[in-house]
């Protein structure tokens, strides 16, 4: 798949309306996304507002069941036409939780990546959840421990060029242990460390974008 720049790089393959093969009406209105069966199937989607752009034609490629795949059919400003694609996944929650002036990570090994990360503990946010209820959720099932207070730090969009994909970092405290209750494809380990070391160990190679974010969310709220 291709980003932002990729969307000049994409618009130039087989089947692109530049190429005069497009398909259908060119001025008719995409479909709204909410109307396909890849959004309605129940699960919790990252879908974007009214386009500024005119969208011409949404097409799904891909619905693996834990992302979808496509591209939207745009006419840029200049009255041109190219494909855009994305990878839609579903929101997301990252946690920073703190006790006894310490930042509760979570250390284990991602095979996309092919390396070992101590993260931020971070989980889907399933339908009719809000962020701050999803992250005491995915909090207490990777590292056994459930906060008594959570507050959203910010909202964002991630990765913009590419993906459609929703993240709200959310901080606990009031830590109390409960049983843990890992995902099959879990494999982690709990690993405290101190307030004043959190952001330094975190840049530590290899490292992630949601974990530096949301130590820096937290510091810049006073938090850490």
């Amino acid at each position: 798949m291709t980003g932002e720049a990729g969307g000049d790089d994409a618009g130039d393959g087989p089947g692109d309306p530049d190429a005069g093969d497009g398909p259908g009406d060119p001025d008719a209105p995409a479909t709204d996304l909410r109307d396909l069966p890849a959004f309605s199937d129940g699960r919790n989607h990252s879908l974007p507002g009214e386009p500024e752009w005119p969208v011409r034609e949404v097409v799904v490629e891909y619905d693996e069941g834990w992302f979808v795949g496509g591209y939207d059919r745009v006419e840029q400003p200049d009255g041109t036409e190219k494909r855009y694609y994305w990878a839609e996944l579903s929101p997301a929650t990252v946690i920073v939780a703190v006790a006894d002036d310490r930042v509760l990570f979570v250390e284990q090994y991602r095979p996309t990546v092919r390396n070992t990360q101590l993260e931020l503990p971070a989980g889907i946010v399933e339908s009719g959840e809000s962020y701050t209820e999803a992250g005491a959720r995915e909090l207490a099932e990777e590292t056994g421990f459930a906060p008594s207070s959570t507050s959203l730090l910010q909202e964002v969009w991630c990765s913009t060029g590419v993906l459609r994909h929703e993240r709200g970092y959310v901080f606990a405290e009031g830590l109390e242990p409960v049983d843990v209750d890992h995902d099959s494809n879990e494999f982690l380990a709990p690993r405290a460390v101190p307030v004043d070391e959190a952001l330094a160990v975190a840049r530590e190679p290899p490292t992630n974008d949601a974990t530096l974010e949301g130590l820096l969310l937290a510091r810049e709220d006073g938090l850490l």
